[in-house]
């Protein structure tokens, strides 16, 4: 019986191009292909002297490095779950998706180790140990000290091998789990489609906490042996100076912005490239037209989300329609109950398992025959091709991250003169949306910039309302509920150039 561990699918093809460089980072790190396995090894075999055993969750927040994907390899082969965070989530938010996951190790930055610790203290955590920018840190230095054979543990197709957690409708993130068929069944149908081979060369400028540059770049790559040119952030500059190698590259649309905002993007930087592919967040039309004037190269545009992976893409060799997300992938279905456009829902074994720990909520969001609600409006056409038109839950995604208003409300909410507030997304030229609140005053308000430094304390950056308008009243409907699509028609001109 063949082990369902998608690390499995990975060794062999570390193993089958063990001599091959697989990732060239700016600071001239160079791994192979078989680096790789005996770092992952190093790494499972730490794991499992921190008392890490096949199920166990392992929550890491560390900023982006080499040895960070070292340890995600160790995680998926020592059969354990891994459950990314976001680098800017503080230490209140950190808590509750550790209460909820229940961890047996957290990994974070050394300098936040000692609030971990407390934190795991006061949850019953086994264990905190740390990795830093530069991949230094305790784990590191314990992973360097283990032998670098490591048996893969077997896990079914059906076991859990990640723990994403996404917003929801009540304002309670959700960790959705993912499972080894999942992972494997987006990254292989995504390797053909996108013609990814070892031949090309990606461009690795994405975050590794989310889906994008987590499952859909590196597994990727992984299962098709292409090597990987890496930065630790998105730096235009420096992804013209190193284009000229590469072949292929994922971004979210603000990369495509900043790109075109340099003088030096032409066709011929661009040469080499092979395909440009985005996806998180919309892309604009104006996007796309002037970056194909610009280059020569059509945007491939994809859809999906943290609960399924890759849900559809526009195709390689045909058309990409400004605008479309294209066509829903082999072995996914997609379909609109009643008249469009409406709810997007979704079937096929990319789909999530369920939300952890929240049997009512996974009833809630699939069909009694099985298709999942993804919660976005769209139209389907008569080829088949899916646009995204809005999103039934009121979700915000500013710079391909998650935006849950609810959360953001509560803390504006509690701030002295503050009567209550709404918080929209609107047109951002680099983020895709922009985050903007809304409130009225209950006595004397502070100035936006003041209100704006208190709410950097207790969310992360990328939630905190980049303008704060203040309206004696907000628009309400017959039934009393805030008309947040009166809001976004008033504010759209907000970002504006």
């Amino acid at each position: 019986m063949s082990n369902g561990n998608l690390y499995a699918r990975f060794e062999r093809v570390f193993a089958a191009n063990a001599g091959r460089a697989a990732i060239r980072s700016a600071d001239g790190t160079s791994l192979s292909f078989g680096d790789l396995a005996h770092g992952a090894a190093r790494y499972a075999n730490a794991l499992n002297a921190l008392g890490v055993e096949p199920g166990d969750r392992v929550t890491v927040q560390v900023e982006k490095s080499i040895a960070n994907v070292l340890l995600y390899l160790a995680v998926l082969k020592a059969g354990a779950v891994y459950q990314p965070l976001n680098t800017a989530y503080t230490t209140a938010e950190v808590s509750y998706f550790v209460e909820d996951a229940g961890p047996k190790l957290i990994v974070c930055d050394p300098a936040r180790q000692a609030e971990m610790r407390a934190l795991g203290d006061r949850l019953g955590i086994f264990a905190v140990v740390n990795i830093d920018a530069e991949g230094q840190g305790s784990l590191a230095t314990m992973a360097a000290t283990m032998d670098d054979r490591h048996e893969t543990v077997a896990r079914t197709e059906d076991d859990l091998a990640g723990l994403l957690y996404t917003s929801g409708t009540t304002g309670r993130s959700k960790g959705a789990m993912i499972t080894h068929a999942n992972l494997a069944s987006n990254a292989e149908t995504l390797v053909e489609l996108w013609r990814i081979t070892p031949g090309d060369t990606l461009l690795h400028a994405l975050p590794i906490f989310h889906v994008h540059g987590l499952y859909v770049a590196l597994n990727t790559a992984f299962l098709s042996a292409a090597p990987m040119l890496w930065f630790n952030r998105f730096d235009a500059k420096a992804m013209l100076a190193a284009m000229p190698e590469a072949t292929l590259m994922m971004g979210v649309p603000t990369f495509y912005t900043r790109l075109l905002a340099e003088p030096g993007f032409t066709k011929d930087t661009a040469r080499s490239m092979r395909l440009f592919i985005s996806g998180s967040a919309p892309l604009l039309a104006e996007t796309h037209g002037e970056f194909s004037a610009r280059t020569g190269h059509a945007i491939l545009e994809r859809y999906g989300m943290t609960e399924t992976g890759m849900i559809t893409s526009n195709t390689h060799d045909g058309d990409r329609m400004p605008g479309t997300v294209g066509f829903a992938l082999p072995d996914v279905s997609v379909r609109v109950r009643g008249e469009q456009p409406g709810v997007l829902e979704v079937k096929g074994p990319n789909v999530f398992k369920g939300y952890w720990r929240m049997p009512e909520k996974t009833r809630e969001d699939f069909t009694t025959d099985g298709w999942f609600i993804t919660g976005d409006v769209c139209t389907i056409d008569a080829q088949g091709r899916v646009t995204i038109v809005g999103r039934a839950k009121d979700l915000i995604i500013s710079g391909g991250f998650n935006v849950y208003p609810k959360e953001i409300e509560e803390v504006l909410d509690a701030l002295p003169g503050v009567g209550e507030s709404a918080v929209i997304g609107v047109p951002h030229p680099d983020f895709g949306e922009g985050v903007v609140a809304v409130v009225t005053a209950k006595g004397e308000l502070a100035p936006e910039a003041e209100i704006i430094a208190a709410l950097s304390g207790s969310l992360a950056k990328f939630k905190v309302p980049k303008r704060i308008f203040t309206v004696d009243e907000l628009p309400r409907n017959a039934m009393g509920k805030v008309q947040k699509a009166e809001l976004r028609r008033r504010y759209a001109e907000t970002f504006a150039s």
